[in-house]
């Protein structure tokens, strides 16, 4: 009987390991093959998809340098934007979290069903207005309209509720308290390590989010010294629309570029989530 049991437990592990193991190479497909392109030249990208590298990718950078395409400036720009925002939301949000999870007040429930409701709302119907507000405000070619917002996150606030929910020891704050340490002090000293994966988890959520944003920068920024990574890609498909041939591995040279920063903050941050699982099953 343990035999039998054992063995199905390994069959079951095994096909468990089998179908991350599919998955993983489904994530990891299309970015191959975005390399890969990255390095044909567009008489090969028209032959169709292929995992081989082609030897383009010289003339592919020589092509995405030839259209303007300032990679410094460029990164910079996407990196303030990116950090500063991320930093912002994740710090707000844990605060906003903290307060939901360690205060009892009246309207709590309200606050958080309210919370709740703002996530079920689409991005895109708030945009005309948000457009709008901004012209009002005098706040076009600015990048604080791409950073304020990610003071309020919803998705974030949810996220930290449900997880600091299972972390937060009321013992902890109650020691610190008798201790003389003020509200803001046991947040910053007491709970924010507490919640490191957590945070690490939307750091890397917020980061990603905000260094693809396309749309709204779009919308919002008209001059090309404040163009993100993102926008100066796109300028190379918009200059196809003149008759111009689009050189499409250039274009994928551009887009690997701009996927590497992810991949960084990605392994920076990762190890923060691994350490605080493994710390909790420590623990537990």
């Amino acid at each position: 009987m343990n035999k039998s049991y054992a063995g199905s437990l390994r069959a079951r592990r095994t096909l468990i390991y089998i179908c991350f193991g599919i998955l993983t190479l489904l994530s990891l497909l299309p970015f191959a093959i975005m390399l890969a392109d990255s390095t044909r030249s567009v008489v090969q990208l028209n032959t169709g998809v292929s995992l081989l590298p082609g030897s383009s990718l010289g003339h592919n950078i020589k092509v995405l340098l030839s259209y303007d395409f300032n990679l410094g400036h460029g990164m910079f720009n996407s990196a303030f934007i990116a950090v500063v925002s991320t930093a912002l939301s994740v710090y707000c949000s844990a605060l906003a979290a903290y307060a939901l999870v360690a205060y009892d007040f009246k309207a709590k429930r309200l606050v958080y069903a309210f919370v709740i409701a703002l996530i079920m709302i689409p991005g895109q119907v708030s945009m005309v207005g948000f457009y709008q507000f901004m012209i009002q405000l005098n706040l076009l070619d600015n990048y604080i309209p791409l950073i304020l917002p990610g003071m309020c996150a919803p998705a974030s606030i949810f996220f930290l509720v449900e997880y600091m929910g299972t972390v937060y020891n009321k013992d902890y704050a109650d020691s610190a308290r008798l201790d003389g340490a003020s509200e803001l002090k046991i947040f910053h000293s007491v709970m924010l390590p507490m919640m490191k994966p957590g945070l690490a988890t939307m750091a890397i959520f917020g980061f990603v989010f905000s260094w693809n944003n396309f749309l709204m920068p779009l919308m919002l920024i008209s001059d090309k010294n404040l163009y993100t990574l993102p926008m100066m890609v796109q300028t190379m498909t918009a200059l196809g629309a003149g008759g111009h041939t689009v050189e499409w591995g250039a274009v994928y040279s551009g887009l690997s570029i701009t996927i590497a920063p992810i991949i960084i903050v990605y392994l920076i941050l990762s190890r923060f989530i691994v350490g605080g699982g493994t710390a909790g099953g420590v623990k537990g």
